[in-house]
């Protein structure tokens, strides 16, 4: 096959052209060439006979490379050299990976609990925000200072509210309230609500949360999407959100001697270290 298709090398600008261009060569091969096992026919004659016969097409493939893992107290799971983060829900229990060409997926009990674009190398931690939500409630502070947090790009609403209630005591509990939100209503719904309490002058997340129950009433909420810097996070996690939290409160507990409620453990982790 690559010495009749493939010599010399051809070269294409993407996928769709290759594949169009292989399936003309194909078919031109099958026309001009007799079938080896029907001498006295072409491949072509002998595909078209069979045709009615042949399984019908049901879609894609889908190829993946699945490999079991377990998350870490972080979230965190390891890949081929890299780490990356998962729902807090899933802390303690083993994932299943399902390592795609271009994309990671992390499965626990039937549905997906991470999903990262694939990065290559070695030594890299990579990050959903909304995956430490949870995480949040009990230790706000590491909004500000967590690597999972660390340019977290948002919307500019909530980015200005944010602001706004970093200046203020207790901002950053309100923050992290205002973020719960976005994992039983969707980034669009917050965001909206967001843009509505800053324009009647008001940024508190009683005022936020009041109007996302106000449009919930009405019903005139956004569709939900609940979107993250890679679009990666599973519709699942609204439902288990305040159950991740209640999970994880014990286990955060039994391991404050350790380090592992101080914001600075996510820094060593993202900096590589065990």
């Amino acid at each position: 096959m690559r010495r009749r298709l493939f010599l010399p090398r051809p070269k294409f600008k993407s996928f769709a052209e290759l594949n169009a261009w292989l399936e003309d060569r194909c078919i031109a091969y099958a026309k001009a060439n007799r079938h080896p096992d029907i001498p006295y026919k072409t491949i072509w004659d002998v595909f078209e006979e069979e045709r009615s016969s042949l399984v019908p097409y049901v879609g894609p493939f889908d190829g993946f490379h699945a490999v079991p893992a377990s998350v870490s107290k972080t979230c965190l799971v390891r890949f081929d050299k890299n780490r990356y983060s998962v729902d807090a829900r899933a802390v303690g229990r083993p994932v299943e990976i399902r390592a795609y060409a271009e994309r990671l997926e992390c499965w626990q009990d039937g549905r997906i609990v991470g999903r990262h674009e694939r990065t290559f190398g070695r030594g890299k931690t990579i990050y959903d925000p909304l995956h430490y939500i949870p995480v949040l409630a009990r230790k706000p502070g590491a909004l500000r200072n967590g690597a999972p947090f660390k340019g977290w790009d948002l919307p500019p609403a909530l980015r200005r509210v944010q602001r706004k209630l970093e200046r203020q005591t207790g901002g950053d509990r309100q923050m992290v309230d205002i973020l719960g939100a976005v994992l039983t209503d969707g980034l669009e719904a917050v965001e909206a609500a967001c843009a509505e309490a800053l324009e009647q002058g008001v940024h508190s997340a009683g005022v936020v949360l009041n109007i996302l129950a106000r449009h919930h009433a009405k019903g005139v909420l956004p569709a939900r999407r609940t979107a993250t810097a890679a679009d990666n996070h599973d519709a699942g996690c609204a439902e288990a959100g305040l159950r991740a939290c209640r999970q994880l409160r014990s286990l955060w507990q039994s391991q404050e001697k350790n380090g592992w409620n101080d914001h600075r453990c996510w820094t060593r982790h993202a900096e590589g270290a065990p």
